[in-house]
C-alpha cells in the first residue's frame, strides 16, 4: 500500500525573512552570530574575551553582539547542550530575554557547575539566540476562572520528579 501527502500550500509558503539590524563591537565583526547550519534554529553567539569561569560562580560574559530588534519580537539567548553535557556549564537565567527596546551588548550569564575553573576563550561558542516572535496579548480581571483537571495542582503534582 502507498501513501501519498497532499502538499499543504499554506504550510510551504515562504515568508519574507525577517530582517535584523546588528552591530558588532570594535574588532568583534570575527564574532558575528551564525547558524552553524542553514536548519538550525538558533544562531551561536560567541565570547569577545578571554576569562575563567570559577566553580560555583556565575560570570557575565560579553558577546559584542548590539541587536535591533522590531516591536513584536525578543531574543531568547539559550544554552548549548555541549558545554552542558561536557562541562556543567549553564545560563543562570535561561532563557535569558532580549527586549526589543534594549541596545547595549548582549551579555551571556554563564555559571559554572563543575568542581574546576572553565577556561572561556574568545572566540568560543557560549551560548545560543533565537529569535521569537510575540504574540499581541491583554491581560484581563476576572473573579473566576475556569476549572481543569488540573487545578491549583504543579510543582511535582503529576507524579515522580
Amino acid at each position: 500500500m502507498q501513501y501519498r501527502m497532499k502538499a499543504n500550500p499554506k504550510v510551504h509558503k515562504m515568508e519574507k525573512k525577517l530582517s535584523i539590524k546588528i552591530k558588532m563591537a570594535e574588532n568583534c565583526a570575527d564574532l558575528a552570530p551564525a547558524k552553524a547550519h542553514p536548519d538550525d534554529a538558533a544562531f551561536d553567539l560567541r565570547s569577545r574575551v578571554e576569562m575563567e569561569l570559577p566553580p560555583g560562580r556565575s560570570v557575565l560574559v560579553p558577546t559584542g553582539l548590539f541587536l535591533e530588534l522590531p516591536p513584536g519580537y525578543e531574543a531568547q539567548v539559550r544554552p548549548r547542550s555541549g558545554l552542558a553535557l561536557k562541562h556543567n556549564l549553564m545560563l543562570t537565567n535561561s532563557p535569558g530575554t532580549i527586549d526589543a527596546g534594549y541596545r547595549g551588548e548582549v551579555g551571556v550569564i554563564m555559571f559554572n557547575a563543575g568542581s574546576e575553573p572553565f577556561p572561556v576563550k574568545r572566540g568560543d561558542r557560549i551560548a545560543q539566540m533565537v529569535i521569537a516572535r510575540l504574540p499581541e496579548v491583554e491581560l484581563t480581571f476576572a473573579d473566576e476562572l475556569s476549572e481543569t483537571g488540573r487545578g491549583a495542582g504543579g510543582f511535582g503534582s503529576t507524579g515522580r520528579s
